[in-house]
């Protein structure tokens, strides 16, 4: 299955889960898409409710099916707990974090930025959106295009980061301090559903 490139504000309702972390989709209208609404909404059986889960995590970071399994197979190599370990895979991709430190107001504008080769980890160019950076890695807009209007605003627009990330605004660069710890992560994530779906 490809990446959805669909609207996220529809995909949001249809999952009643918000994909952006913002819960701006959910305010103006909370029921599923469609002339009908939360009444054409059912119960979910256990399996529904495993690849619910699964999809909003899917759908949030934005991964195809298949680089979404290969994460999940890739977490249960690790000692901590299978779930938490998933969380931290996907929270140590170049794209996720150019999006936490603020240089892009959503994940889909990081991995953009990433794409077109405006990122670099440690000083060097990388544009490889699932790049996975280590605590320690330093992520920063490439120097001749530090003036790109679209980060500006991006930075402008931030209030407040989470706590594994830092931020230099004079160099205009971000350091990837630390693992991120499972409180600092979306409390709405269900994860131990996720790996019920694929253990099942």
């Amino acid at each position: 299955m490809s990446r959805y490139t669909g609207p996220s504000y529809r995909k949001s309702r249809r999952l009643g889960f918000s994909i952006l972390e913002t819960g701006k989709e959910l305010t103006r209208k909370p029921a599923i898409p469609g002339v009908h609404g939360n009444a054409r909404s059912k119960k979910l059986s256990n399996y529904g409710e495993q690849l619910q889960e699964k999809q909003k995590v899917r759908f949030m970071y934005g991964l195809t099916e298949k680089q979404f399994k290969k994460t999940f197979v890739e977490a249960g190599k690790l000692k901590g707990v299978h779930g938490e370990d998933l969380l931290k895979l996907l929270e140590s991709r170049l794209d996720n974090l150019v999006y936490r430190i603020g240089f892009a107001t959503t994940r889909k504008g990081a991995r953009q930025l990433v794409n077109h080769a405006h990122v670099t980890v440690n000083g060097k160019k990388v544009d490889v959106p699932s790049y996975r950076c280590k605590p320690g890695d330093v992520i920063s807009i490439k120097e001749s295009d530090k003036e790109l209007a679209i980060v500006k605003s991006s930075l402008e627009s931030i209030h407040n980061r989470v706590e594994f990330v830092s931020y230099d605004e004079k160099k205009m660069e971000g350091t990837y301090l630390r693992y991120p710890e499972r409180s600092e992560l979306n409390p709405e994530i269900r994860e131990a559903l996720i790996v019920e779906f694929y253990n099942r």
